[in-house]
């Protein structure tokens, strides 16, 4: 099955239900406590690896794979790759910016396999490749005293994504997972390395956008509201779009039921346990997340939902429950009209056009 074909069976089974996504690999690999040693794995590395999450798709494969084996008998329909930081800018941190094709094949293909060993034709389990946002940013100069400087330009961006997701796609996964998205330019960025890669390809390569807050507000951080960051990338016609991270389910919900209005595609969801306590912990019981992802669902505001930042498998299996016997969230059809967006949202009313 083609990743085409794979994204119309993602819908196919959105129609019937509201799909689970997996939770984290930063906090479940926290819990492990590995040593330097470990992250190493044998190798020979310059600088210390302690930390180095998505070098562990090489070093210590068994470990992630423990992780997504959990979240799959969790219940979890999808399963993100573990490779959040395994880009070229990320990587360079720790001086492994020449495994980075590497690691990411190597984080597809364990996702692939365990996702493929857990389907059945009733629960396809589908495999994501996770891309995230890198420690650069294009919208905002990193320099109080230069607000021009950059310390990346786009096309250097694009790049260092299109190199990610050549190994993700090599490895096997169904979708682009474009994810905690806090500047929208990166995100076109990664927007752009997809669609050049499917070209060069000759194939369709489905993607899933998430985004990020930074406050309250409801903005990234290059500023912009969630209907405004969807005017943005509405173009690329993602599979799905959404918000991830930032704040537990209670604090995103205004934003998911903004959301819920105006994306016609699928909405996916997945907060963080809560907000965390002064030790940067997470303490939201997997019934309460549960009770709070309920009360989406009962509201018709979701697609696909999951847990990020401090979700454990517990929080899935209890999402998973819940949302089992509720309807997923129709799909909108907003009525067709000229829709722009700068730090907020713009479209056109009574015929007349944005200034």
């Amino acid at each position: 099955m083609n990743r085409a074909e794979k994204a119309e069976q993602f819908r196919e089974a959105a129609r019937r239900r509201i799909l689970v996504k997996d939770g984290p690999y930063g906090t479940a690999i926290q819990r492990l406590k590995l040593s330097e040693a470990d992250f190493r794995g044998g190798r020979d590395f310059a600088r210390d690896q302690k930390g180095n999450n998505d070098l562990l798709n090489l070093t210590r494969p068994e470990d992630i794979a423990g992780i997504c084996r959990q979240y799959l008998e969790a219940g979890a329909d999808v399963l993100a790759t573990n490779t959040f930081n395994a880009n070229r800018i990320s990587q360079a941190d720790y001086g492994t910016q020449d495994l980075t094709y590497d690691i990411n094949v190597a984080a597809a293909r364990l996702t692939r396999a365990l996702a493929d060993s857990h389907a059945t034709p009733d629960k396809p389990r589908f495999v994501a490749g996770a891309i995230g946002p890198t420690n650069k940013t294009l919208s905002v100069s990193p320099d109080v005293n230069n607000p021009g400087h950059r310390d990346v330009s786009f096309d250097e961006m694009k790049d260092v994504y299109r190199q990610q997701i050549e190994g993700l796609l090599d490895g096997g996964v169904d979708f682009i997972l474009v994810e905690t998205v806090f500047d929208t330019l990166n995100a076109k960025a990664a927007l752009v390395a997809v669609d050049e890669a499917a070209e060069a390809r000759g194939e369709a390569v489905p993607v899933m956008i998430s985004m990020t807050l930074t406050d309250l507000s409801g903005r990234n951080l290059s500023g912009q509201t969630v209907e405004a960051f969807w005017h943005a990338v509405q173009h690329a016609r993602p599979l799905s779009m959404g918000l991830n991270c930032s704040f537990g389910a209670t604090e995103l919900r205004p934003y998911v039921t903004a959301l819920s209005r105006i994306v016609d595609t699928l909405l996916c969801v997945y907060p963080n346990a809560g907000l965390p306590n002064e030790m940067g912990e997470y303490d939201e019981r997997p019934e309460t997340t549960g009770t709070l992802i309920r009360e989406w669902a009962e509201h018709g505001l979701i697609n696909v939902v999951g847990g990020c930042c401090g979700t454990t498998p517990a929080h899935i299996a209890r999402i998973a429950e819940v949302v089992a016997a509720l309807p997923p969230r129709p799909i909108p059809h907003p009525e067709p009209k000229l829709r722009l967006s700068g730090l907020d949202a713009l479209a056109e009313v009574a015929g007349v056009s944005p200034a």
